[in-house]
């Protein structure tokens, strides 16, 4: 029996799910990376490094290659990049709208109201 395909995502979503492994992530999407540009940029234990490359070479996100006694990392995919990318714009788009409604509950009310009726406006012209 096959694993449905929710599982496989839900599996590779956990892959992201620790914070090393997506710094190191976001530092291969600008370019290879030595085991030693990563550790100086994640600033974790080097054990601890080389268990989250160990997490993201088995899930296949990246791969490495030596090149005399020093190992190189890269993407296995731009697509990794662009995921990231995504993550970016969704979570900037979050946290913008919790900035406004912060905003409304430190104004007044009567400026709630009209911010809250700009706001409508303007959702529903992104919509359209």
């Amino acid at each position: 029996m096959s694993t449905p395909l929710y599982r496989v995502k839900a599996d590779f979503f956990k892959t992201l799910g620790h914070p090393a492994r997506i710094r190191v992530l976001e530092l291969l999407s600008e370019r290879d990376h030595s085991v030693a540009e990563i550790l100086t940029d994640v600033g974790i234990e080097p054990t601890s490094l080389s268990q989250q490359l160990a997490v993201l070479r088995r899930s296949g996100l990246v791969s490495s290659r030596k090149h005399g006694s020093t190992v190189i990392y890269s993407l296995t995919s731009p697509e990794v990049a662009e995921l990231l990318r995504v993550a970016r714009t969704i979570l900037t788009g979050m946290l913008s709208e919790q900035a406004e409604l912060l905003q409304d509950l430190q104004e007044p009310l009567a400026a709630t109201k009209d911010r809250r009726t700009a706001r409508a406006g303007r959702r529903s012209r992104r919509t359209a």
